[in-house]
């Protein structure tokens, strides 16, 4: 039965070839649309019908046959200029790990919100955190919502799912006797620079990784932040990217502390170089490995954080043992934490949310809130105590 734009043609065994015209491609060829049909030839007629109708209102979709391994390799070749690497690198682990092997030969018009569901709680059912299933719900909901951009589904099913609740762990950092305890054990250690300027500055571990010597002006006594040093790339490697927004990019001030730390560390790293000239790999990094190419992020946690803690701790230990002490051990925390670390000795000392905002390079102050609320009732406690000092007469607004 010929239609103006369609067709049906009988195959025999109650299955029917819906045919749809497209139009013509580039080089002027057909382009049809074709869904056999199983069932009476009244059905077939039915279904064109309805296919034709929302093709006249704008509204036809050609079923997207395409496995959601193909759609995600299309939208990873379309997004990985638009974002970091580090993100983009992060998305592709969260597809490899937990879509692919399982819902990945799919096509994208059989999947449901049923079945996206079901994959979601696998993950957390495994014991994986609720962050991760976040992470990978932005990954296959960003997939998807391009292929609605695209026209090749009507709808995102991801819309629908149930997520769940975010998980706030308790943050773990230094407080201010832990972390004079833990940098006066990191004397001896060669990136001991490094610590004082990651607990001083708030800085993320691969924007002071990736700091270069050009970035510290000693008169000015500060540092510009202008790059992240990305590690670990597929296939190895690493890359210096531009810190990614305003917000990022920012210059601090350096105590008189940091700056003559700072200048003892240039004159043992310029000594070290001049040892091994022929092999030094000179990147102008100020905290590169001994051969100065860049730091990993592993081995800086594990073979420097991680030890300075232990050995502090095991002397802790012994002193109390020795000598009837009860001294408490300082906390194992992660690298990450000494930007915690900062943020928190910061806002206890009530210095202003905008200003801890501005030297963690947050986007906007309400980020800084959000991640660090836990603080503000202690700030509210001592904010009472110094309004009971000024109503008594027992100190003084600064002019």
């Amino acid at each position: 039965m010929t239609r103006r734009t369609g067709q049906i043609i009988s195959k025999g065994n109650g299955k029917y070839k819906v045919m749809i015209f497209l139009g013509r491609d580039a080089a002027g060829k057909k382009q049809y649309f074709i869904k056999t049909i199983t069932g009476t030839k009244k059905d077939a007629d039915k279904y064109l019908t309805k296919k034709l109708n929302e093709k006249n209102l704008g509204e036809f979709l050609e079923p997207a046959e395409i496995p959601l391994d193909h759609l995600l390799d299309e939208w990873f070749e379309i997004t990985k200029n638009r974002i970091s690497q580090k993100t983009f690198e992060g998305y592709e682990r969260m597809a490899n790990y937990h879509l692919r092997s399982y819902i990945g030969k799919k096509r994208i018009c059989d999947l449901d919100t049923h079945t996206i569901q079901k994959r979601y709680n696998e993950i957390k059912d495994k014991g994986l955190s609720s962050h991760t299933v976040r992470q990978v719900h932005k990954v296959i909901n960003q997939a998807l919502s391009y292929a609605v951009r695209t026209r090749r589904l009507k709808s995102n099913p991801c819309q629908f799912v149930n997520l769940p609740k975010v998980e706030h762990k308790e943050m773990k950092c230094f407080t201010e006797s832990e972390l004079s305890v833990f940098l006066e054990f990191a004397k001896e250690d060669r990136y001991y620079a490094a610590f004082v300027i990651a607990a001083e500055t708030g800085m993320r571990i691969e924007e002071y990784l990736g700091l270069q010597w050009k970035d510290i002006d000693f008169e000015a006594q500060t540092v510009s932040i202008q790059r992240a040093l990305i590690t670990n790339l597929n296939g190895g490697g690493y890359l210096f990217e531009q810190t990614k927004n305003g917000s990022s990019r920012r210059n601090l001030d350096l105590s008189n502390f940091a700056i003559q730390v700072l200048k003892a560390h240039r004159r043992i790293q310029l000594e070290q170089k001049l040892a091994i000239l022929d092999v030094y790999d000179d990147l102008d990094l100020i905290f590169p490995t001994q051969i100065g190419t860049p730091t990993l992020y592993g081995n800086l946690d594990q073979r420097h954080f991680k030890k300075i803690i232990k050995k502090a701790n095991d002397a802790i230990a012994k002193a109390n043992a020795e000598y009837g002490l009860k001294e408490a051990l300082i906390p194992v925390i992660r690298l990450y934490d000494l930007r915690h670390t900062c943020a928190t000795l910061l806002l206890k000392a009530l210095v202003p949310v905008k200003v801890v905002s501005e030297r963690l390079g947050h986007r906007d102050p309400a980020m800084t809130l959000r991640v660090y609320q836990h603080v503000i009732p202690a700030q509210q406690k001592e904010a009472t105590g110094i309004m009971e000092r000024l109503m008594l007469g027992h100190g003084k607004l600064s002019a």
